[in-house]
């Protein structure tokens, strides 16, 4: 572009001009800001977002607690002392993290139960929900690294419970622990390889995230009421409509992320991590952080050891079958009455493994884990495929303003 035109134009204008030609990110942003959203989304919508503030306050904190900590098992312990203690604002930037952890898996276990009650899993938006599933998947692998860097007593014994649960594998499982080690225990090779991994999987998640996005656009945002968009009555501007409603949800967000942080920053971690590992003394009790206590209830509820890691990993990998388990037309919980009664109980069974994951593993707590972890797979491989043909569901709008429109009334 010649001196006169970018005079004519503006330098700025002119700079933006030559960069869009060459990297279109300026049109890429006003895709964004011109994307056209159901105009009858609710405050549940706003867990997608806050997930992914919470996952840049988990980068940006782990990013400079790694500047500080040492990957050895004779340092690891006292390097995360020297951050709580010696550190310009060390302390703060360790229950950042900590505290951050356990707010990312609330917004996305709320994500998800949004998801699982309005139907999000369902055609068109299949590759959506699978593509969500991976990326809870990969949360979990990310915080159990992390988990374990502390170099504490719950960190040491919950690294060689839930990595020695492969060997009940066939054939592979030994050497599946053998590599996860680095050696016949766990030690310093375990160690540097989960903080190189912590450290990785963050970055990993934050691309399936885009492409998650990505896939979002393809058939725009699902809705309240199952319908999908017909006319442009339907929709509204996301900007500024619902980037307003986001800015009140990371609000409500900060006032609950704070509260931990400078309340009860330990309130949601185990007290034997502040002991430090000693593989010659086992905790009375192994209990991992609350995120995967439901989980960790249904290893234990089943008496045997391979079936119970197998019941473990098929209790997330069931999540992929949805689309071909429920087989309802109507997409939305809210017009499934029967359906609305099954959910509840769903939820209510997933809070109760979570309750039983972080007690003993004695009578009662057996005996209703057992009963829960029943009733959890029996939701996915009986209830909903076969709920829908003892319901009569309540008529669907015909459209999205429609229902927007009566709901104003």
């Amino acid at each position: 572009m010649s001196n006169k035109n970018l005079q004519s134009k503006g330098i700025g204008s002119g700079v933006i001009e030559w960069i869009e030609y060459r990297l279109p990110i300026f049109s890429s942003l006003k895709h964004l800001a011109d994307y056209q959203a159901p105009k009858n989304l609710s405050y549940a919508w706003n867990f997608g977002s806050l997930a992914g503030l919470a996952l840049m306050i988990q980068i940006i904190t782990g990013l400079f607690l790694a500047m500080q900590y040492t990957p050895h098992v004779s340092y690891a312990f006292e390097s995360v002392e020297r951050i709580m203690r010696d550190v310009n604002f060390g302390w703060l930037l360790r229950y950042a993290h900590a505290v951050g952890a356990s707010m990312f898996f609330i917004v996305v276990y709320l994500h998800i139960a949004r998801g699982l009650f309005y139907g999000s899993y369902k055609s068109p938006r299949e590759m959506v929900w699978f593509i969500g599933i991976i990326i809870f998947i990969a949360m979990m692998a990310t915080a159990f690294m992390g988990y374990v860097l502390p170099w504490g007593q719950m960190s040491f014994w919950g690294a060689k419970v839930i990595t020695n649960l492969f060997s009940a594998f066939p054939l592979i499982g030994e050497d599946i622990v053998l590599w996860l080690w680095g050696g016949f225990s766990v030690d310093n090779p375990t160690l540097n390889r989960f903080f190189a991994l912590h450290f990785l999987l963050p970055f990993v998640i934050l691309g399936i995230i885009m492409i998650h996005v990505w896939a979002l656009h393809v058939h725009g945002s699902g809705n309240p009421t199952g319908v999908e968009v017909k006319t442009a009555k339907d929709t509204i501007p996301f900007h500024p409509y619902y980037t307003v409603k986001d800015f009140f949800g990371i609000g409500v967000f900060f006032l609950v992320f704070f509260g931990f942080l400078f309340y009860a920053p330990n309130y949601l971690g185990h007290p034997d991590n502040y002991i430090p590992a000693n593989p010659l003394v086992t905790p009375p009790h192994i209990v991992p952080e609350w995120y995967f206590l439901p989980f960790y209830a249904i290893l234990r509820s089943i008496p045997d050891k391979l079936m119970g890691v197998l019941g473990m990993f098929g209790s997330l990998l069931i999540l992929f079958a949805l689309p071909w388990l429920d087989r309802s037309k109507v997409k939305s919980g809210h017009y499934r009455p029967l359906f609305k009664i099954f959910f509840c109980l769903f939820i209510i069974t997933f809070l109760i493994l979570g309750y039983i994951g972080g007690q003993a593993p004695e009578e009662p707590y057996l005996t209703i884990g057992r009963i829960c972890t029943f009733w959890y797979f029996a939701h996915f491989l009986i209830v909903l495929p076969l709920v829908h043909r003892y319901e009569s569901p309540e008529a669907t709008p015909n459209s999205i303003d429609s229902a927007y429109q009566a709901k104003k009334k």
